[in-house]
């Protein structure tokens, strides 16, 4: 059983997180990310996503509405995720128009907590992950 210790600033508002993402074209990109334990999916900006190969373009139709941050439209396979120093292939994530203040790339939802024990150790800022074997 593979358990990782990541760290986090604990004078953030967040839990925020770096994620390495490998593109289609094999070349790996950094994306910062933020626990969403109120996100059903892990979500991922469509700017990220065009930045990084993964989309051509990001639709212009996407308006957000009233009070959220996010809007979901779509959702992409991912070849290669590392989250908390765990390495996700084939990772089904939503597309999603984020607020452009926000300055993060991407949510880490429900989806990546299902597949780990995950325990946040505030007062070290700690996180630490154990993958579920089934």
């Amino acid at each position: 059983m593979l358990e990782n210790l990541t760290s986090y600033n604990t004078n953030q508002p967040h839990i925020y997180i770096e994620l390495l993402v490998t593109n289609p074209k094999g070349i790996v990109y950094s994306a910062t990310g933020i626990l969403d334990t109120g996100a059903p999916y892990t979500e991922f900006s469509d700017d990220f996503l065009v930045y990084g190969g993964f989309l051509e373009t990001k639709s212009g139709k996407i308006i957000l509405k009233p009070g959220l941050q996010t809007q979901k439209y779509g959702k992409l396979i991912l070849s290669s995720v590392i989250i908390c120093q765990h390495q996700i292939d084939g990772f089904e994530v939503c597309i999603s128009h984020f607020e452009s203040s926000w300055g993060i790339d991407a949510l880490v939802g429900l989806d990546f907590f299902r597949r780990f024990r995950v325990t946040i150790d505030y007062s070290n800022g700690m996180l630490l992950t154990t993958p579920i074997i089934t």
